[in-house]
């Protein structure tokens, strides 16, 4: 069974619609109107091995906050959704990605009980049209409308756009690892018996 989904989002801020395949070879089209936050949902992409089209029209004569928060609310949404019971899954991932000087960790549990710690420091203001603040708003909005307690942690690092492609492709990582299947688990791997 290929696990995928469908989603829509329209408010007076955004309109998002998003088609997600866990279970995809690293496929993307991806057009937010904001270069760099594209690469990097694509660098997610290629790394998760996931398959990912997203259309994202957003209030960006405002900023680009708007934008890439509802992308993350709606991109979670779609991986819990595309998860189902989270039958037979892994549940945990954790991925350390090196991007030349910079270093990141993810570690990651799909247990419905949405958290986010946040270890990262940036000095830059803003990679292109992308605020490099919007990084935390993103990694928030996503793992609290997909179910993650999701850490993420700067190890080494100065260059801005070197942490946060990073960070991505550590998520895709993790996530891949996290959303795998295994035939020996019965149910879901946990002792209550749900996630």
């Amino acid at each position: 069974m290929v696990r995928t989904a469908v989603l829509a989002r329209q408010t007076a801020e955004t309109d998002i619609s998003l088609e997600l395949n866990i279970d995809g070879t690293g496929k993307t089209q991806v057009a937010t109107g904001i270069g760099f936050f594209d690469h990097m949902l694509t660098l997610w992409t290629k790394h998760g091995l996931f398959d990912l089209q997203v259309k994202a029209d957003g209030d960006l004569y405002v900023d680009c906050h708007h934008t890439v928060e509802d992308t993350g609310i709606v991109l979670g949404q779609a991986l819990s959704k595309a998860l189902g019971d989270k039958t037979g899954i892994k549940r945990y991932g954790t991925a350390y990605v090196p991007m030349d000087e910079a270093l990141v960790m993810v570690s990651l549990d799909i247990s419905g009980r949405p958290y986010l710690v946040y270890d990262v420091s940036i000095s830059a203001g803003m990679i292109g049209s992308y605020d490099t603040e919007m990084t935390e708003e993103f990694l928030r909005a996503f793992a609290f409308n997909a179910g993650l307690t999701l850490h993420v942690r700067l190890i080494h690092g100065k260059n801005a756009h070197h942490i946060v492609e990073a960070v991505f492709k550590a998520l895709g990582r993790a996530l891949d690892e996290a959303t795998r299947k295994d035939e020996r688990i019965i149910g879901v791997m946990s002792t209550k018996g749900m996630l």
